[in-house]
């Protein structure tokens, strides 16, 4: 079990500590880091602890920052697994990894270890998240995929962008340019891991681990998708995704057609494309008629028109879930955020990421051909 940080945020050193960190300030910087989080002495905290200002960044979550790279390119990991393989000699070790280099070797190693499931989730938040609240929310995906008996997901890659802390309305339009900026870190990322697949598996004497990897995208994080796959040329597109998971999605509606040239690509990625709404989402009802000139939201009205990629893309529509998990203000009120307040929509998921066929998915009705809802 691994869970990873993606991030383009700021890097600072905390007074008096020894250690790099990720910021909380609200922009973002041209190149990315990653993390890894340590749970090994982690607790959960009391009430009281979570209310003390202290209660902050590695209080909340410890976690460490890979090195830079010294070299670019996977010839090293592809060194270091082959001598671990016994089929030939180096003097480099794991710990002379670093980046996306030690992510994805580890990755591998762990991944290939075993026969059972042993998914990665790329999981790109939305709207109003500072780092503190990232790193609230890497514990809640945890427990939710992680250590879930009901989820295939072992591994996480949290994709950390600085949206605003606040959820002042005009803020939204310094989030929808942080996405944007964010998504070159995406793009950066796919091209990373299909070099590394190039470099790894172009030798004989390594194989495929044969597990999945999904991406699931929440509210704002689908424009971070979109800015990827903006940039994303078709001809150096390989599918190696399975799942992607759209939920609550803050994008027009019109994100598959071909004049927007984004969504579109999607079926191109990944193995199936599922698309959570809620007609009845209030947060996407503000984004319509308050910032994005009446343009009817994916994750609210659903895709104006998928005719080409019915095969491929579902539509699973929420609006009738109980928020029996989340019974706060926020969740029953929003209706935006059903994948942690509603065990019918989280059951939906898990099914979906372990690939079952889309008209055996249990607690659905079928409404059309790729259309369904879900029922209590």
């Amino acid at each position: 079990m691994a869970v990873y940080i993606l991030s383009n945020r700021k890097i600072i050193r905390h007074q008096g500590e020894r250690v790099d960190s990720f910021s909380n300030d609200e922009y973002s910087i041209p190149n990315f880091r990653i993390a890894k989080c340590n749970f090994d002495n982690h607790k959960e905290p009391t009430a009281q602890a979570k209310k003390k200002k202290s209660y902050t960044n590695r209080n909340i979550l410890d976690y460490q920052l890979f090195s830079e790279p010294e070299k670019q390119g996977y010839g090293e990991v592809l060194d270091v697994l082959l001598s671990e393989k016994g089929v030939k000699k180096s003097t480099l070790t794991a710990d002379n990894l670093g980046g996306t280099q030690r992510m994805f070797y580890e990755l591998y190693k762990n991944m290939s270890a075993t026969k059972d499931r042993s998914d990665v989730l790329i999981f790109i938040h939305g709207y109003a998240y500072d780092f503190d609240d990232e790193l609230k929310a890497i514990l809640d995906l945890k427990k939710l995929f992680i250590d879930n008996p009901a989820s295939p997901v072992e591994h996480i890659l949290f994709v950390s962008w600085p949206a605003s802390s606040s959820i002042v309305p005009l803020t939204y339009f310094d989030d929808k340019a942080s996405s944007i900026n964010s998504g070159t870190s995406l793009l950066r990322l796919f091209y990373f891991y299909t070099q590394f697949l190039k470099d790894i598996f172009s030798n004989r004497d390594l194989v495929p681990c044969n597990q999945r990897i999904h991406i699931m995208t929440h509210s704002m994080g689908n424009r971070v998708l979109q800015s990827m796959l903006y940039s994303l040329k078709r001809e150096n597109i390989l599918r190696v995704i399975d799942q992607v998971l759209l939920l609550n999605a803050d994008v027009s509606y019109k994100v598959f057609e071909d004049s927007e040239d984004s969504f579109n690509k999607l079926p191109l990625l990944a193995n199936r494309i599922s698309i959570y709404l809620n007609r009845q989402d209030v947060i996407l009802g503000i984004s319509q008629f308050t910032k994005n000139i009446l343009t009817p939201r994916l994750g609210k009205n659903g895709p104006s028109d998928i005719a080409h990629y019915k095969d491929i893309v579902s539509i699973i529509d929420c609006t009738f879930v109980k928020d029996d998990l989340q019974n706060s203000f926020k969740f029953e009120a929003g209706n935006h955020w059903g994948y942690l307040s509603s065990s019918q929509v989280q059951n939906d998921i898990f099914q979906n990421l372990y690939g079952v066929d889309r008209n055996l998915i249990t607690n659905r009705t079928k409404d059309n051909e790729n259309i369904f809802t879900i029922i209590s």
